[in-house]
């Protein structure tokens, strides 16, 4: 199997049936998959690709960048997962790190299929086998009222959600804006995902051998570090790193990059 620069793999086009895509960045062994978060920008879903030796494959799921919006009820869980298994099955992933709701379908494919990477790196799980609490819930139940509001506000309600829980010295630039144009394709999702659990039960993770590392954020608003906890508690081989930070991916990136190089360049 070869992966061209372009992104193309085995002659492929890289577009999944939903409108899922990615980019390839690198080349050579190991192949590591990496998995954004509900609303990502394009810049903070390569985030966690930084410093990674070998090849990068960042997958764009369905309403994002310059991906195709999903068709009607394709945010689930499950929908997500099965879309992360094929384009990993696709490009050869070996590795693969996910953040919220990559973090959410990585952790399902590997309660279905244990051996399935060699390595997982699960950023800010964002629930396990119970929903998001009530209080996050209703963080997201405005963020899809600012959704819905937009075209009579031009999203200025919307942009203030989001630039309210974003830690004060972060040098966060045109996030606000960019995060909340792509959070104007997510209204259904916004209003579904936070009431999902990615498994129906926990103990489904203790066939995991493979090595985690599994990353949470002591006041993020969105993702409880109980989750985190919890998650690293039922994986066999899983570390714990839980930063003091509402937004890790912002201002902590420089420790975020050495925590994840230090585990997967490793070997």
């Amino acid at each position: 199997m070869t992966i061209g620069s372009t992104g193309t793999v085995g002659g492929d086009h890289p577009e999944l049936a939903s409108g899922a895509t990615w980019r390839v960045h690198g080349s050579g062994a190991p192949v590591t998959l990496v998995v954004h978060g509900l609303g990502a920008t394009e810049g903070e879903a390569r985030i966690p690709a930084s410093g990674l030796r070998g090849t990068r494959v960042v997958l764009t799921l369905p309403g994002h960048g310059g991906a195709a919006d999903p068709a009607d009820g394709y945010w689930s869980y499950e929908r997500v997962a099965d879309d992360v298994l094929e384009a990993a099955d696709r490009v050869g992933a070996e590795r693969a790190v996910g953040v919220s709701l990559g973090a959410g379908a990585l952790t399902r494919i590997a309660a279905r299929n244990p051996a399935r990477f060699e390595r997982l790196v699960l950023l800010l799980p964002a629930a396990l086998d119970q929903p998001r609490g009530g209080e996050v819930t209703e963080v997201f139940d405005r963020l899809a009222a600012g959704v819905a509001a937009a075209a009579e506000d031009d999203g200025e309600w919307l942009r203030a959600i989001v630039g309210s829980g974003l830690p004060d010295d972060a040098d966060v630039g045109h996030y606000v804006e960019q995060r909340a144009a792509t959070l104007r394709r997510l209204g259904p999702a916004l209003r579904t995902l936070p009431r999902q659990a990615p498994l129906d039960d926990s103990a489904e993770l203790s066939a995991v051998a493979s090595p985690a590392l599994v990353i949470g954020a002591a006041s993020d608003p969105l993702h409880d570090p109980s989750v985190a906890e919890r998650l690293a508690a039922v994986l066999p081989e899983a570390r714990l790193e839980v930063f003091d930070s509402a937004a890790p991916m912002l201002d902590r990136r420089a420790e975020l990059r050495k925590l994840l190089t230090g585990f997967l360049n490793d070997r």
